[in-house]
């Protein structure tokens, strides 16, 4: 039975792909980070069928210890302080656990165990101000955000490390992708979790940023079975991961409104407090190569991952349920 480690796995990515792996038959061990209050509320359902350890990508003995103990045969860094609009709030907190974080897992796996197969979650926002449209592997990087810049070190030291101690550590540069799961801080379940609630008359607009920010969005459940491919292939690559489709904030805005046929311009407010302090107004990938080389491709299209959301939250509004 192979076994994978798996930090973040309280999260959106990481729940997904946990349950991906068992089904795989893996024997799957979650890093969690020791914090006041547990939020284990996306793994509930599989908690008794994985592990959990604790951990943080802030200190290298707990990594290490986690290697020397658990033997993993696989890792999946999916762990990083991963909102952006935070980052510039928190840049050395961003920097600290999204950037040298990644470093500290890489040096643990070289020093127990060079063997041990890498996946690291690189994101979109490297590209930033993108000097190319479609963006693909050989896109050269321009980050607009403290979270952006630190992913690219994320990304650079994880080719350094393969390239210096012959790691199979793979980056997979993976696009917006959104689900149920989705942080509530985070653009698109802000929207479908506003539109569930003035659906239901439990509010009455919906305050966002840029509206004309577009972005490629695929569901999350897709792009998980992706980082497991990258680590099953012979060599060590890197891999852009993206439906090629882009659409903006507004776009998805009407998507969502229409799901409860409701006109979003009657509860829409933009305001200056969610605008970025520099913006990434494009993101459109090009995911030919995973395609090509890993057989991959997104099977929920742009509105069933809209209606998918507003569906979820309708339910779990009219449940009376707290919100994921």
């Amino acid at each position: 039975m192979p076994k994978a480690l798996i930090t973040g796995v309280t999260g959106q990515d990481g729940s997904y792909l946990a349950e991906f792996l068992l089904s795989q038959g893996y024997d799957v061990i979650g890093m969690v980070r020791r914090t006041s209050t547990i939020n284990f509320h996306r793994i509930a359902h599989i908690q008794d069928q994985i592990e959990l350890v604790p951990g943080d990508l802030l200190d290298q003995v707990s990594m290490i210890r986690i290697l020397e103990e658990y033997r993993p045969d696989e890792i999946y860094n999916l762990a990083a302080q991963s909102f952006v609009q935070t980052s510039w709030n928190q840049p050395v907190f961003t920097g600290e656990v999204t950037g040298l974080g990644v470093t500290r897992i890489l040096d643990a796996i070289r020093t127990i165990d060079p063997k041990i197969r890498f996946y690291q979650a690189s994101s979109s926002e490297m590209f930033g101000k993108v000097v190319e449209t479609p963006q693909k592997e050989t896109t050269p990087f321009y980050p607009r955000s403290p979270y952006g810049v630190a992913k690219v070190y994320g990304h650079w030291i994880t080719i350094n490390y393969r390239e210096s101690y012959d790691l199979h550590a793979t980056s997979g540069i993976l696009f917006n992708h959104e689900s149920p799961r989705r942080g509530m801080e985070f653009v698109t379940r802000k929207i479908t979790h506003h539109v569930a609630k003035i659906k239901l008359g439990l509010t009455k607009e919906l305050r966002l940023g840029n509206l004309d920010s577009r972005r490629d969005w695929g569901f999350a459940g897709d792009y998980v079975k992706a980082m497991w491919l990258m680590l099953q292939q012979d060599k060590p690559d890197d891999f852009v991961i993206a439906t090629g489709e882009t659409y903006s904030v507004e776009e998805f805005l009407t998507e969502a409104f229409g799901c409860v046929d409701l006109d979003w311009h009657d509860y829409v407010v933009q305001d200056p407090r969610f605008m970025r302090p520099a913006e990434v107004d494009l993101l459109v990938g090009d995911p030919s190569k995973a395609g090509r080389d890993l057989g991959w491709e997104p099977t929920v299209t742009f509105p069933e991952l809209v209606k998918m959301m507003v569906d979820s939250d309708m339910k779990l509004l009219e449940a009376g349920e707290k919100p994921l």
